[in-house]
């Protein structure tokens, strides 16, 4: 299970930045920040140059702190069996897979009703269910890893935690 912190697929290009180093650079972009060709690691004046209209957030470490606790809470009401992978990931290990896309898809939209944006992945293996997490829109169920990570670029690999 994956959830981000920014609120997914806007219309104008938005990238969080994290204030706390030396030097602020972007550490999250939505889609369309990366078309107007802004990357992760640029400074906000990169970004701005790239595209004028680029609305730049700080980090809100309080705010992403309750949003991992509630994270945790819905994925506990589905599992005994859930680990904190990374800020704003959990890995949820079930022991029945009767019904998964059904309990995961009411998990986003519960989420959703705090007005959190999830994407979640099942897949046979930790490792393959972050990766599916990160390209699905919302939910991806793959059956099959190596048949799901052997067309994928090297670039989408770098993705996982």
């Amino acid at each position: 299970m994956q959830e981000r912190v920014d609120v997914c697929q806007h219309l104008f290009a938005e990238a969080l930045i994290e204030e706390q180093e030396k030097k602020p650079v972007l550490v999250q972009l939505n889609d369309a920040a990366e078309k107007a060709g802004i990357r992760k690691g640029m400074t906000p004046s990169q970004a701005l140059a790239r595209s004028l209209k680029v609305i730049i957030k700080a980090r809100a470490h309080t705010q992403e702190k309750s949003i991992q606790q509630l994270l945790l809470h819905f994925a506990f009401i589905l599992s005994p069996f859930v680990e904190a992978t990374a800020p704003g990931v959990c890995t949820i290990q079930f022991t029945d897979n009767r019904d998964l896309t059904a309990k995961v898809s009411g998990l986003i939209e519960r989420l959703a009703e705090c007005e959190i944006t999830a994407q979640a992945g099942i897949a046979p293996t930790p490792d393959a269910s972050v990766l599916a997490a990160h390209l699905a829109r919302p939910l991806l169920e793959i059956d099959n890893a190596k048949g799901f990570l052997a067309p994928l670029p090297i670039e989408t690999l770098a993705m996982s935690v």
